[in-house]
């Protein structure tokens, strides 16, 4: 029956599930108290009526989106947030009920130390393994995708990532570029010598690895679930129901590097297209599927490679948004939201993005003029943000609830805004915080 429902109802009952949570069991989740059940209907309620655009909500949202800010806030270094799940659990829980924004984004950006060591992880050096404890994450670019196997990726994308990517960034997984081609296990005849590399001592090792590393996984994920369900009992929602990338970001990001993706612009730019397009359908099964598993609609898309300057406008409209845009159509179908995050400044692209349904899509505004993203692209979107990080970190309270009071009146106008800085945070002065959070539940109140 679901498969049934128009885009528009799947969301609706994503929203619905969204508004009746479950505690980690699978049961109705228990709230600590009938204020706190209300508390919690309100802000999913405000944060749905301000995405959907279809009426004003009671006031404007307002959201704190921190990276290891809450570790720094509570005294840790990121190396204990990401290595002592029970500091994080603390940790996030002060940082949520401290600073009483309308949702929280869980505990998982920092992700689990552990875990990372165990696999021998090589796309990112982290804190306290490859940068110092008191830093946040270093991606290591590279080509971990060579300049000729697009057609490998092209052909078969999920076996490339299985056999190919996966052995090049984790090096406890390098084994399994010996494992076999399994579409090519069909009759019976022979049909043992395909599984003769599992018999092999390297691949078993990594078999073993892969399973230490499943429930290293699954601790640091029964913690999250009971913090996302303590907050959540306490009338915090969580804001993401899940995460997914544009299909340039992908390759650019963590298969050709940065460089790598901007030499095949020129020198292979129709093999980038049509691994782009391969790619597509996994990106929109990767948010699609974790927003069922969650039952939350909002599904986060950083775009770290679309920013202005970066890509020519040109190049813009021919490598980047194509596909970006069937991966946030493909989401929207399913019922999601796309939460994607412009980093950077987008001026020169807000006509562009602005090409999709109206009241379906939130996008977080890092740099971007805020006046003209609301005549443009906020004609058909929310808006989320732009309070500058730094203003958090350097500026005075003062200066925070100026800037505040102008995002109101500008983008805030008629409703489609949530107020919440543009970019995550490491460091901040707790009073700048407090008065971003504060004075948008006073001055952000729709009469």
């Amino acid at each position: 029956m679901e498969n049934q429902l128009s885009p528009d109802e799947k969301q609706e009952a994503l929203f619905q599930r969204w508004l009746s949570p479950k505690d980690p069991q699978g049961n109705d989740l228990q709230f600590q108290s009938p204020e706190a059940e209300k508390l919690y209907k309100e802000r999913i309620t405000r944060i749905k009526d301000a995405i959907q655009l279809k009426k004003k909500p009671d006031r404007v949202p307002v959201a704190v989106i921190p990276s290891f800010y809450p570790a720094f806030y509570n005294g840790m270094t990121p190396q204990e947030m990401m290595y002592d799940y029970d500091k994080l659990h603390a940790a996030f829980r002060k940082f949520t009920l401290d600073f009483e924004a309308d949702v929280h984004i869980g505990a998982t950006a920092p992700g689990p130390g552990k875990f990372f060591e165990i696999l021998d992880y090589k796309l990112y050096s982290w804190p306290g393994h490859g940068v110092s404890p008191e830093h946040s994450y270093q991606c290591n670019e590279g080509e971990y995708m060579k300049a000729d196997e697009y057609d490998a990726l092209i052909q078969d994308p999920s076996g490339f990532f299985s056999n190919v990517y996966l052995p090049r960034v984790f090096g406890a997984l390098e084994p399994f570029q010996m494992l076999p081609f399994l579409p090519g296990i069909l009759e019976i005849y022979g049909v043992a010598f395909n599984f003769i590399p599992y018999g092999i001592p390297p691949v078993q090792a990594a078999y073993k690895a892969l399973f230490e590393a499943g429930g290293e996984a699954l601790q640091w994920a029964g913690v999250l679930g009971a913090l996302n369900a303590e907050l959540a009992g306490l009338g915090f929602p969580q804001l993401w129901g899940g995460f997914t990338k544009a299909p340039f970001d992908m390759i650019g990001d963590t298969l050709r590097g940065t460089k790598g993706i901007m030499l095949d612009i020129y020198r292979q730019p129709d093999k980038l297209l049509d691994a782009m397009e391969a790619i597509t359908p996994l990106m929109i099964k990767m948010g699609v599927g974790a927003a069922q598993m969650t039952g939350q609609p909002i599904i986060f898309l950083p775009l770290h490679k679309g920013a202005d300057g970066f890509l020519s406008d040109e190049q813009f409209e021919k490598f980047y948004w194509p596909t970006l845009r069937k991966v946030m159509l493909g989401l929207i179908e399913e019922g999601c939201v796309p939460n994607p995050a412009a980093e950077g400044g987008y001026n020169s692209r807000l006509k562009v993005v602005k090409d999709l349904p109206k009241g379906k899509t939130l996008w977080m505004i890092d740099q971007s003029d805020m006046a003209t993203a609301k005549k443009t692209l906020g004609e058909n979107a929310c808006l989320l943000g732009n309070v500058p990080s730094a203003m958090l970190h350097l500026g005075t309270p003062e200066e925070v609830r100026d800037y505040a009071k102008k995002l109101i009146d500008t983008a805030g106008k008629g409703g489609g805004f949530i107020m919440a800085n543009g970019s995550f945070f490491d460091h901040a002065k707790p009073e700048n915080v407090k008065a971003m959070v504060d004075f948008t539940k006073e001055y952000g109140v729709y009469k």
